[in-house]
């Protein structure tokens, strides 16, 4: 049976909250990554633990986190809607940002491992060279990096897209403006006689989550091939 236009809409949803969720966290993971692999600072293991932190909270917690911080009532989310207009309770865009924020350490321990793979005397022979450390970083780190940068990214979309308990709870179910695939499976399980519904749309999401495995896996060989000239 084909999707419903409810469930279309659902999936593009869930799609596009996913994209944004994965490029609006990606610059900031690699910092982070940057950060903890390479950074030598006091409190790293504690910075280290809060960024891993959504991986071992609840996502309800992490939702009822940023419900009451930026909630329109909440003192950065008033600021926001006063300031910028920027309003993320109950809107797409903070469904996008609930689930960057839990699909964040999947970049960032990626990135991370990437970095720690790559052999520190390539940049500092380029710097000895001439190249300043941003070009160094360009020309070496960068492409040795990229197929950990390319599993995270498409690792947090594959989770992104399963995301429920912080998006329901910072943002609501809303039909059309909030309800992607899992609240949508939700929503028919509430409902009597939509069993179907649910299958179909559990199956759906069964699919996309394996499809993002394995087209990780793929871009991250196809990546490293490419690296190694072959």
């Amino acid at each position: 049976m084909p999707l419903t236009p409810v469930e279309i809409e659902a999936l593009l949803l869930s799609l596009r909250i996913a994209f944004v969720a994965v490029v609006g966290a990606l610059p900031l993971a690699l910092l982070s990554a940057l950060l903890l692999a390479r950074g030598r600072f006091p409190g790293k293991l504690l910075v280290d633990g809060l960024v891993h932190l959504p991986l071992v909270l609840p996502p309800v917690v992490m939702g009822y986190l940023l419900l009451v911080t930026l909630g329109t009532r909440a003192p950065v989310g008033a600021w926001l809607l006063d300031t910028f207009g920027v309003r993320l309770i109950f809107h797409w865009t903070g469904a996008a940002f609930a689930a960057g924020v839990v699909t964040f350490p999947f970049q960032v321990r990626a990135m991370r491992l990437a970095l720690e793979g790559v052999n520190p005397t390539l940049p500092a022979a380029a710097r000895s060279l001439g190249a300043s450390r941003f070009d160094a970083f360009v020309t070496i780190t960068l492409p040795l990096i990229l197929p950990g940068i390319i599993a995270g990214a498409i690792t947090a979309f594959a989770a992104s897209l399963g995301e429920f308990g912080a998006i329901i709870t910072f943002v609501s179910n809303i039909p059309g403006e909030t309800q992607t695939l899992p609240l949508a499976i939700y929503s028919a399980i509430q409902t009597p006689g939509n069993e179907a519904a649910a299958a179909r749309l559990a199956g759906l999401s069964i699919a996309l989550a394996l499809a993002g495995l394995v087209l990780s896996e793929i871009a991250g060989r196809r990546a490293q091939r490419l690296i190694g000239g072959g």
